[in-house]
């Protein structure tokens, strides 16, 4: 009796133990709502394969997933670019890493009055982020654009105290970035990131004017530093850059969205 019993918790353990060794890791992923939640589905399919059991966890704004993350409340986050987390790292102390790059959102300026900048009158309004990195990029698509002129050297986080050349003597309002959608009832244009975009029910192809797909803001994840080389971060990033998810961007977005990897 006593061999049979001991032959079956052998099996038994034996046929637990595998079970045991291929249970997932979880991993908590903060993102905001939108295009990087929509993607992250994807992600979470594939990395479901890879071993990963991805809880998305949205954040409606771009100050608290890099808190989140720095507490330890989430392992990972993907949101934002390499301007952005530089600036948050400075001003808040976070020890936090790059991983990955992700995909890229051309900015856009919208408006619900006007067809084209153009028609924007002088003295108009434009409302723009009030975080450095955004509102900055506002301001550098602008200039981009010849609406305005900056001072020199500014680099990626020139300010409205910044310009130097203003024809139109456009009034800027900065408001947060969640509520840039919200405010163009108030004003003759906005500029919105295409994640609260897309979540406003805009559509990017209907932006006034439109950041060209290059430089320093491509998305990325971004994790503890503790933790960047650990191997969920390799599963969690093999898995982003599938050629799964990379089709998904694609079919999903056609254009507005744009895969860096």
């Amino acid at each position: 009796m006593k061999r049979l019993l001991l032959a079956a918790g052998i099996a038994a353990s034996l046929l637990a133990g595998p079970a045991l060794a291929q249970a997932p890791q979880t991993i908590r992923v903060g993102v905001t709502p939108g295009p990087h939640a929509q993607i992250f589905e994807a992600v979470k399919r594939v990395a479901a394969t890879r071993g990963l059991d991805i809880k998305i966890i949205e954040f409606s704004d771009y100050v608290v997933p890099n808190a989140a993350l720095d507490a330890g409340e989430i392992e990972a986050n993907s949101f934002q670019n390499t301007p952005y987390l530089d600036n948050q790292k400075t001003d808040r102390g976070y020890k936090l890493e790059a991983v990955a790059l992700t995909v890229n959102f051309p900015l856009g300026i919208y408006s619900k009055k006007h067809k084209s900048f153009d028609q924007v009158p002088t003295g108009g309004t434009v409302a723009i982020q009030n975080d450095p990195t955004n509102g900055g990029r506002a301001l550098l698509l602008l200039q981009d654009k010849g609406v305005i002129k900056l001072k020199p050297n500014v680099g990626f986080k020139p300010s409205v105290a910044d310009i130097v050349e203003n024809p139109k003597r456009i009034k800027f309002v900065e408001v947060d970035a969640a509520q840039t959608p919200r405010s163009l009832d108030d004003v003759d244009a906005a500029s919105v990131n295409t994640n609260y975009a897309t979540s406003a029910g805009l559509n990017p192809a209907d932006a006034i004017l439109k950041e060209d797909p290059k430089g320093p803001y491509v998305n990325l994840i971004a994790v503890r530093a503790v933790d960047k080389d650990k191997p969920w971060v390799r599963e969690l990033v093999a898995a982003y850059h599938s050629p799964e998810v990379k089709a998904f961007v694609a079919d999903t977005f056609k254009g507005a969205v744009i895969a860096s990897w």
